[in-house]
């Protein structure tokens, strides 16, 4: 028979233990890790001077309001301004978004790509960044098809690594978009954690993808797979035999986050300290 003493024990491991797994990752996520030998193809520390522009080999500028905002009702204008993104001396590469009258918007961001720089098909591509926070802010670090201009979206694909709601800095989302699966109807997937912020502390946000998967990582930590099973037509899988490209950015407003209130604070900026890729 077990006494009280030993059962009391028993208790409060299992609880120590499962609570102090979901305080790190906040839901139901795997933790097995592939290990597929990926060499390390090109990176961007962000080593430079303070105020210089993000290194032209690697990256270009998405620029302007979008018409109506790049499809989700964004409020901001992307510039390549040193204000709106720059390199801070200490190697890290800023984006911010700042509240201000510019070019017929209210606010002003940035959104850098390396279309037609650096593009490739499958492997590890991976960041690791502070996000901004607020209510209204839409920092994200994502992949796209590099034929979205002949065949439009979201039939070209796309793989958010991470997106944040402002206004919710414990919550990040890893999703993908194509046909029959986009906008609302993405497949998706939350990761949260307790005992920290997104917007407070760095973390690294990772894809591992191939011809049949998609693996999402933050800070190690597996939490998603995905495979052309996980859609609703597995036909419908647009990530193989195909190059994608890199981007960054913060929107300001949009039907994912909703706008800004006055309790919002500008500037918002998102530091991102590197950016790696692998193969």
């Amino acid at each position: 028979m077990i006494s009280i003493k030993t059962y009391k024990t028993i208790i409060i491991t299992t609880l120590v233990l499962v609570f102090g797994s979901f305080l790190m990752v906040g839901c139901d996520d795997s933790n097995e890790l592939p290990d597929r030998n990926y060499e390390l193809v090109w990176e961007d520390e962000f080593n430079g001077t303070s105020g210089d522009l993000p290194n032209a080999a690697n990256w270009t500028y998405d620029i302007g309001n979008g018409v109506d905002g790049w499809g989700n009702q964004e409020l901001q204008y992307y510039t390549d301004r040193p204000e709106n993104v720059s390199l801070d001396g200490g190697g890290n590469l800023v984006i911010t978004a700042i509240s201000e009258p510019f070019e017929g918007s209210n606010f002003t961001s940035a959104r850098i790509t390396t279309k037609g720089l650096r593009e490739q098909t499958y492997g590890r591509f991976e960041a690791r960044l502070k996000t901004p926070f607020g209510q209204g802010l839409w920092p994200a670090f994502w992949l796209l098809g590099v034929d979205v201009n002949e065949v439009g979206w979201p039939q070209t694909g796309e793989i958010d690594i991470m997106e944040l709601r402002g206004q919710q800095p414990r919550v990040i989302s890893g999703s993908i978009h194509g046909p029959g699966y986009s906008a609302a109807e993405a497949i998706t997937k939350d990761f949260e954690i307790l005992d920290s912020r997104f917007d407070t502390d760095f973390h690294v946000f990772a894809v591992e993808w191939g011809p049949d998967f998609i693996d999402y990582f933050v800070d190690g930590r597996l939490y998603q797979q995905l495979t052309p099973q996980s859609l609703p037509d597995p036909d419908n899988w647009v990530f193989n035999n195909k190059d994608f490209f890199i981007i960054l950015n913060v929107a300001v407003g949009g039907n994912y986050v909703g706008n800004p209130t006055d309790n919002t604070r500008f500037p918002q900026t998102m530091t991102i300290d590197y950016v790696r890729v692998y193969q």
